[in-house]
């Protein structure tokens, strides 16, 4: 049988950390960003951790 091959867009999209959980970027943050607050903006930033459901499901696309 052939290699699973690994999804494109969810190796430019996820990581995973030291302890094998995958971490992701927030989305709307990237344009249109003149009406959304400062505060909104800066919480946007942070790095966040994927849903323990979803978990399985991206790092079968990862490949994992």
């Amino acid at each position: 049988m052939p290699k699973m091959k690994t999804n494109s867009g969810s190796k430019k999209r996820f990581t995973l950390t030291g302890t094998g959980k995958v971490k992701r970027k927030h989305a709307f943050k990237s344009h249109i960003l003149t009406k959304k607050t400062k505060k909104q903006k800066r919480n946007l930033t942070h790095i966040a951790l994927v849903a323990n459901v979803d978990e399985k499901r991206v790092k079968a696309l990862l490949g994992m």
